[in-house]
């Protein structure tokens, strides 16, 4: 086992200890598990936690976040179990992205593959092809504008674009790796699929990625993308939430058997490292 998943079990397992929490599912976020991390890339780590049952049991509304950074390369963040199924619901693209992480820390109860299970009758493409656009909008236009650009971001509005791309083909919820985005949407040799190759090799590399000249292939294909999926989202399906009475069949089965163990935390069975 490595240090740096040692140091973020560790932390975890404190977390649970101060918070007096279970945590259900713990994986990472961002760019490690997207599949273009850097060499100083941090740790995004986000979890899934639930409290005892007297705790839900209040007349009072109370805070349903964990936040922890913990350092410059260590970011963790949990959401409350009744938090993470009423995103859930509304196919929060940010959860969905989650519980499809290729590098989990911790998984307990089979909470996660329940939810999983439950993803095609919930999953809205309107929503989550929305949520991509306004990411890809917001970042294109603050930061690859003009002459010279800021080249490492490209990664984060090709990655939306290809999402809201995958989304319009399938109907299903996108793949959070790049590279399988980029193997089925952008196949074959052209200029395009060797121009972001080039800049994923170099990324990967820890090549200083600053400022330099837009990549002109790459900016007409976001321009013609960008502008297609602002009028594609428009006629989107929603989901149909037909799962509402077995997610909160879920929702109390998960309280009654890890909620009477929070705060425990020492008798998890971590998953193999990826």
């Amino acid at each position: 086992m490595s240090e740096q998943r040692q140091q973020i079990l560790a932390q975890l397992r404190r977390i649970e200890q101060e918070e007096q929490v279970r945590i259900l599912y713990a994986c990472e976020s961002g760019s490690r598990a997207w599949g273009f991390p850097s060499k100083d890339s941090d740790y995004d780590v986000r979890f899934i936690y639930v409290r005892p049952m007297e705790w839900y049991l209040s007349i009072f509304e109370k805070r349903d976040v964990i936040e922890r950074p913990i350092s410059d390369l260590l970011d963790i963040n949990g959401w409350d179990l009744k938090k993470a199924l009423n995103l859930f619901r509304k196919s929060n693209p940010p959860l969905l992205e989650w519980l499809q992480s290729p590098i989990v820390y911790m998984e307990d109860y089979s909470a996660a593959e329940q939810i999983r299970n439950l993803s095609s009758a919930t999953f809205s493409p309107k929503a989550c092809m929305y949520h991509y656009l306004h990411m890809a909008e917001g970042n294109y236009r603050e930061y690859l504008q003009g002459e010279q650009v800021r080249i490492k971001k490209y990664f984060y509005v090709l990655r939306p674009v290809l999402a809201c791309q995958w989304i319009e083909k399938h109907g299903t919820m996108p793949p959070i790796e790049f590279t399988t985005l980029t193997d089925e949407l952008l196949p074959g040799k052209g200029e395009l699929k060797e121009a972001v190759d080039c800049l994923l090799a170099r990324k990967k590399s820890g090549d200083e990625m600053d400022y330099e000249p837009q990549i002109r292939p790459i900016n007409a294909f976001l321009d013609e993308k960008i502008q297609h999926y602002k009028q594609a989202a428009k006629g989107m399906p929603s989901s149909a939430n037909e799962q509402d009475r077995q997610l909160d069949e879920l929702f109390r089965t998960l309280i009654k058997e890890a909620g009477g163990k929070a705060g425990g935390g020492s008798n998890h069975e971590e998953p193999a490292e990826m």
